[in-house]
C-alpha cells in the first residue's frame, strides 16, 4: 500500500512526516522518500531509500529542519524496486516535486 503524508506548519515538517509514515509500517511497500524545503539553503532536499522506513530516516541530518515536507512510501506495480523509482520525483530541474499513487 503506498502512502503520502505532507505537512505546512510550524513543527519540524521532516519529524511530523516520518511519524505519520510511521503508522502505515508495515503495509508492503518497497521504498519511501522526503522532500522538503531547506530554510537555510533555499531550495528543495530530497531523501529516498530502499526498504523500510528507518531505512530513510538513516538519510536524514537529524540537524534538518524545515516548516514544510512531502513524504512516499512506495509499493511497486510497475519499475524496479531502487531509489531513482522511489517517491518523490523531480521534473523541471527540481523546481516541481510529486508524489502519486499509481500509474501516470
Amino acid at each position: 500500500m503506498c502512502g503520502i503524508v505532507g505537512y505546512i506548519g510550524k513543527q519540524n515538517a521532516i519529524s511530523v512526516g516520518l511519524d505519520c509514515l510511521k503508522q502505515l509500517e508495515y503495509r508492503g511497500y518497497d521504498s519511501a522518500g522526503i522532500a522538503f524545503w531547506d530554510q537555510e539553503t533555499k531550495a528543495v532536499r530530497c531523501a529516498k531509500a530502499v526498504g523500510r522506513i528507518r531505512n530513510l530516516e538513516e538519510r536524514i541530518d537529524a540537524q534538518w529542519s524545515a516548516p514544510v515536507a512531502v513524504l512516499h512510501t512506495r509499493w511497486a506495480t510497475h519499475g524496479k524496486v531502487n531509489e531513482a523509482n522511489a517517491h518523490p520525483h523531480s521534473v523541471c530541474r527540481n523546481s516541481i516535486w510529486v508524489v502519486h499513487n499509481g500509474i501516470i
